[in-house]
C-alpha cells in the first residue's frame, strides 16, 4: 500500500483534474439536459422551434375556420401530423439531393416572370383583368423593404420546383399505356347478362366437416402472416366527467331568464342576438305555422313582440320572440344557449383528476387510489396505429402516451371531449405472430370456411358432370336458375347474390352462350351461362374520354406508388424521435 501511494495520488489528481475540466465545459449539465433537438432524419435535425411553429400554424387555421380554440385532442392530432410532415419533407429533400435534382436561377426567374408564373405569383400579382402585374413584381422584389420576403419567396419557389421535378421523375416510370386505357374502357363499358345456379357454402352441415387439431395447426403454419399483430397495449383508466350537471343547466336557464325582458324590449333583434352570444342566428324569413318545429310551436300562441318563457330543447335552452306576422305566416327569433358544463364544473373535474393522478403516482397506487375514492376502473385494449381504444373511443392523445410508455406507467391528466382521463399501462405486447393457442378459435373458423368451400365445389362439380344444361343442374340440385342482367365488367356485386368480383370476372371471360365450370365465390360456388354479351367498341372511345381515362389511371398509379415509396424511405431511414423526452 505504501509503495502504491504515489500512483494512487497521481490517479486522484488526474481524476479531480478531469472532473474540473468536464464541469468547466458544462458536460454534466448537457448530460442532464438530454437531447438537444426534437429528433432527426438520417442525421438531419428537427428543431423544437420548427415543430412548434408548424403546430401554431395549424392552431391559427383551426381557430379561423371554427371560431374556437384548439381542443387538446385536436392538438394531439396536429402534433402527429406536424411531426410526420417534418419527417416526410426531410426524406423527400434528401432523396432530391441524392438524385441531384436542382433548380437553376433561370428556372426561378421563369416561375416569376415567365408566361406561366407560379400560383403564388398569380395569387398576389394578378390585375382585375386577369393579367400579371409584372411591374409590381419588380417593385416588390427590388425594394429593400421587402428583402426578407423576397428571399423567403425564392426559397419557396425553388422548393416547389424541386418537388415538381421529383414528381415528374417518379411519374416518368408510371406511364399508362394505350392498352391499359383501352382495356379499362372495354371493361367499364362491356355488359353481360347471364343465368346462374348458386351453391351457398352455408348449406354444408357442421357434422360434415371432420376437422382435426392437426388440420388447424397445418393451416396456422401455412398462413402465419394472417396472424401477425402490431404492438398492442392493455390499460386501465379512470375518468372524470366534463359533461354539464343539473346545476349547470339550472344556471344557464337562470341566465337566459334574466335576458327575457331585455329581449322583449330590443328594437333590433339581430343586434341583440349577436351581442348576447346566441347560438341561433337571426332569421329573416316568415314561416307558416304548420312548418314550425314542434318544440317551437309555443310561438304561435304569443302576441307580436312577446317573448316566451325559457324552453329546454335537447341540448339547448331558448327564448322565443314573435317578431312579426303577416298573411298567416310568422316571423320569430330564437335566443338560445347550448347546455354545456360551466367553467367551474370543468375546473372541478380537472382538479379532482389532477389530485387523483398525484396520489396514485406518488403516495399509493392506481388501484388503491381508485378504490379509496369509489371510482370505477375501466379496462381497455389498443393497437399501435389504430386510434380507436375500446371503452374510450378514438384518442390521439392516449395513443401518443401508450406508444411511448412502459408497463406500469401512469399518464398525466389527458383531456378528452367529455372526460378527463388518467391511464395506466398494464401490459405492452410487442409486434409479431400471435401464438396458435391464442388464435385457435379464429383458425378453426377459417378452416371450417375453407372445408365448406371445398365440399361445396366438389358437390357442384359432381352434379355438373352429369347435368350438362343449367336447367338440369338446377333441378338435380333442387335449386333455381337466377338471372343477372346488364352487369358491367367493373361491377363487384351480383344483385341478390352479394359481392362476388371473382365470379363476375370469370363470367366476363366467357363467350356468349358458353357455360362456366364451377366458380368459387365469396359466399357460394356458382355455375353460370352467358346469354348476352354486348362488347364495347374501341371505335367509340373518343379522344376526350381516352384522355380522361388516362389521367385517372395515372393519378391512381401515382397515388398508390407514392404512398408505398414514401413508406419504404421511412423503413430505410434512421429516424430519431425525442418528443417523449423533450415535451413532457
Amino acid at each position: 500500500m505504501r509503495n502504491s501511494t504515489g500512483v494512487i495520488l497521481w490517479i486522484l489528481i488526474g481524476s479531480f483534474g478531469l472532473l474540473w475540466v468536464l464541469a468547466d465545459v458544462n458536460f454534466f449539465d448537457a448530460m442532464q439536459a438530454g437531447p438537444s433537438s426534437l429528433g432527426s432524419v438520417n442525421g438531419d435535425q428537427i428543431s423544437n422551434e420548427e415543430y412548434q411553429s408548424r403546430i401554431q400554424y395549424y392552431s391559427n387555421a383551426y381557430s379561423q375556420q371554427t371560431g374556437n380554440s384548439m381542443t387538446p385532442e385536436m392538438r394531439a392530432y396536429y402534433e402527429t401530423q406536424a411531426w410526420n410532415e417534418l419527417v416526410n419533407s426531410r426524406l423527400l429533400r434528401q432523396k432530391m439531393d441524392e438524385l441531384g435534382i436542382t433548380v437553376s436561377d433561370q428556372e426561378v426567374l421563369d416561375m416569376v416572370y415567365g408566361d406561366n408564373p407560379a400560383p403564388v405569383i398569380r395569387q398576389n400579382f394578378t390585375r382585375e383583368d386577369g393579367s400579371i402585374d409584372r411591374q409590381a413584381i419588380q417593385q416588390v422584389l427590388s425594394s429593400s423593404e421587402f428583402s426578407q420576403q423576397a428571399v423567403a419567396l425564392e426559397m419557396q419557389l425553388r422548393e416547389q420546383r424541386r418537388q415538381q421535378k421529383l414528381n415528374n421523375y417518379i411519374s416518368a416510370g408510371l406511364k399508362v399505356t394505350d392498352r391499359e386505357v383501352e382495356q379499362t374502357y372495354l371493361r367499364e363499358n362491356t355488359t353481360v347478362t347471364f343465368n346462374y345456379v348458386r351453391f351457398p357454402y352455408s348449406e354444408v352441415a357442421e357434422d360434415q366437416l371432420d376437422i382435426s387439431d392437426s388440420d388447424l395447426r397445418d393451416y396456422y403454419e401455412a398462413n402465419r402472416e394472417r396472424y401477425e399483430r402490431d404492438e398492442s397495449y392493455r390499460l386501465k383508466f379512470v375518468t372524470f366527467s366534463k359533461l354539464p350537471t343539473a346545476e349547470d343547466t339550472a344556471q344557464i336557464v337562470e341566465d337566459l331568464e334574466g335576458l327575457r325582458s331585455a329581449f322583449a324590449a330590443a328594437q333590433n333583434d339581430s343586434l341583440f342576438l349577436i351581442r348576447q352570444g346566441s347560438t341561433t342566428d337571426y332569421r329573416s324569413a316568415f314561416v307558416a305555422p304548420e312548418d314550425i318545429r314542434e318544440e317551437y310551436q309555443l310561438v304561435t300562441e304569443l302576441n307580436t313582440g312577446e317573448v316566451s318563457e325559457v324552453i329546454v330543447t335537447g341540448s339547448q335552452v331558448a327564448l322565443l320572440k314573435k317578431e312579426d306576422e303577416q298573411d298567416g305566416e310568422i316571423k320569430f327569433q330564437i335566443m338560445s344557449y347550448n347546455i354545456e358544463a360551466l367553467p367551474s364544473t370543468i375546473d372541478d373535474a380537472n382538479d379532482r383528476a389532477a389530485d387523483f393522478e398525484f396520489f396514485a403516482s406518488e403516495e399509493t397506487s392506481f388501484e388503491e387510489e381508485a378504490e379509496s375514492r369509489g371510482l370505477e376502473v375501466g379496462e381497455a385494449t389498443a393497437t399501435k396505429g389504430n386510434q380507436f381504444i375500446s371503452g374510450l373511443g378514438s384518442s390521439r392523445q392516449v395513443m401518443n402516451f401508450l406508444e411511448s410508455a412502459d408497463e406500469g406507467e401512469l399518464s398525466d391528466v389527458l383531456e378528452l371531449n367529455s372526460d378527463f382521463v388518467i391511464v395506466k399501462v398494464t401490459e405492452v405486447t410487442p409486434e409479431g405472430y400471435r401464438p396458435f393457442e391464442e388464435v385457435k378459435a379464429q383458425v378453426e373458423t377459417q378452416v371450417k370456411i375453407e372445408r365448406r368451400k371445398e365440399l361445396t365445389r366438389e358437390k357442384a362439380q359432381d352434379l355438373l358432370a352429369s347435368n350438362s344444361s343449367l336447367d338440369a343442374l338446377a333441378e338435380a340440385a333442387g335449386k333455381e336458375v337466377r338471372t343477372a342482367e346488364n352487369l358491367r365488367g367493373s361491377a363487384t356485386v351480383i344483385p341478390g347474390a352479394g359481392r362476388e368480383p371473382a365470379v363476375i370476372g370469370a363470367v366476363f371471360a366467357l363467350d356468349e352462350g358458353a357455360t362456366s365450370d364451377v366458380i368459387a365465390g365469396n359466399s357460394a360456388a356458382f355455375v353460370a351461362q352467358v346469354t348476352e354479351k354486348l362488347e364495347a367498341e374501341l371505335a367509340n372511345l373518343d379522344p376526350q374520354t381516352r384522355q380522361s381515362l388516362r389521367q385517372r389511371l395515372e393519378q391512381e398509379k401515382n397515388q398508390a406508388f407514392s404512398s408505398v415509396w414514401l413508406e419504404k424511405l421511412k423503413e430505410d431511414a434512421e429516424i430519431v424521435d425525442n418528443r417523449s423526452r423533450l415535451l413532457q
